[in-house]
């Protein structure tokens, strides 16, 4: 018999399964379950995204693309960016289009960092970074943000955070769990501290066109010294409601991008063709209805935040992305706790604020991206599960 222990990665072996998934596959096994887990958009694909797909498609465009992505959608992502922030990148050097934007982080976290080198990560936060991390032979180093400061990473955080080994920073705002978002006066704090060091940011900006703030999004690639030492990952998926397309891209300095590319190369080849030309229609006409799809949001956002206060959950107010991220300390039980209790006495899926580090603990993620009548019913349950402890 073959030993697999012996035989498989010690650094794979030791990481965790996605705790989203978890809850999941139980409620597979379930009638009735109504869920608020899954960080998808309810909406279809825009038709005329669909429409580009499908043409590219009846015209044969069916060959593997540039490994970078076509020009063409290279030069529609440097447009779409340039008119969303003001900063501008090269389409021939400085912009790589990816098989989602996770295999972005992926890439740019692989061409920074080497072994032993430390990366600063903000949790709670999306479950791909602490990972990604050490398959590259990194140490995380996690800060937990706090409630109390809006789940925002501040600049004394990060200072107690640098060691002479930090390579990077991931800064993933707006944020998956919290939804906390991270203004311009925010960022440059945390600029402030950046350009006195050699630390290299990574951007996760997937969610920038969801933020609910009157000033919008900021990106900290925007700031005074930051473009040159910055990374900005973006995609499609949560905008563009095209989660099964697949498709990401990462802007930054050609020296970074040339070594993601490099990478890229070699794993992938390219992205998905079909994906690249639809991606060229989304960018180009997409927003009139990512305008729509974002209005239905913040209606179901002000639905939810307000029924969970009702019922006596407290609930900041997320500012972007598609999830609240209620408190459950009240009730006395663990996040794991409480989600296993609903889940298998009123059939209503959330996920464990611990699916995305230790610092989740006492919260759960409730994603808004459901119905309005879905949500009712999911917080109803919910409720009744508070009257039943």
């Amino acid at each position: 018999m073959i030993d697999y222990s012996r035989l498989l990665n010690p650094c794979v072996q030791q990481i965790k399964p996605s705790g989203i998934r978890k809850f999941f596959d139980i409620a597979a096994t379930m009638d009735d379950v109504i869920s608020l887990g899954v960080g998808e958009p309810d909406f279809q694909t825009p038709w005329m995204i669909r429409k580009a797909g499908i043409l590219s498609l009846e015209r044969g465009k069916t060959k593997y693309t540039s490994n970078r992505g076509t020009e063409e959608l290279r030069r529609a992502v440097s447009d779409y960016v340039c008119r969303k922030t003001g900063v501008e990148y090269s389409p021939e050097d400085e912009i790589l289009v990816s098989v989602g934007g996770s295999e972005a982080i992926d890439v740019a976290v692989r061409a920074i960092v080497s072994p032993g080198d430390e990366v600063i990560i903000p949790q709670p936060s999306y479950v791909c970074y602490e990972p990604v991390t050490m398959f590259a032979g990194g140490k995380p180093v996690i800060i937990e943000t706090l409630a109390e400061n809006d789940f925002k990473i501040t600049a004394n955080e990060l200072l107690s955070a640098i060691t002479p080994k930090t390579k990077a920073l991931i800064l993933p705002y707006p944020s998956n769990p919290t939804g906390a978002v991270m203004e311009k006066e925010d960022l440059r704090k945390i600029a402030e501290v950046l350009c006195k060091t050699d630390i290299f940011v990574i951007s996760d900006e997937i969610y920038s066109e969801l933020t609910f703030t009157e000033k919008g999004h900021t990106s900290i690639s925007e700031l005074p010294g930051m473009r040159e030492r910055t990374v900005v990952v973006s995609g499609f998926s949560k905008t563009f409601s095209m989660t099964g397309w697949r498709l990401g891209y990462a802007c930054g300095p050609a020296e970074i991008i040339s070594q993601m590319t490099k990478i890229h190369q070699f794993a992938i080849m390219c992205a998905p063709t079909t994906s690249q030309y639809a991606a060229i229609e989304a960018l180009k006409n997409g927003d009139e209805a990512v305008a729509a799809m974002k209005e239905e949001y913040n209606r179901r956002r002000r639905l939810m935040v307000a029924g969970f206060n009702r019922i006596g959950l407290a609930c900041r107010e997320p500012l972007g992305a598609f999830y609240a991220f209620p408190s459950i300390r009240s009730t006395g039980l663990s996040s794991d706790e409480f989600c296993e209790k609903l889940l298998k006495e009123k059939h209503v899926a959330v996920v464990p604020g611990t699916a995305f580090g230790p610092s989740g603990e006492g919260f759960i993620r409730a994603s808004y991206c459901y119905s309005a009548e879905h949500i009712s019913e999911a917080l109803r349950r919910i409720g009744d599960f508070l009257a039943s402890l």
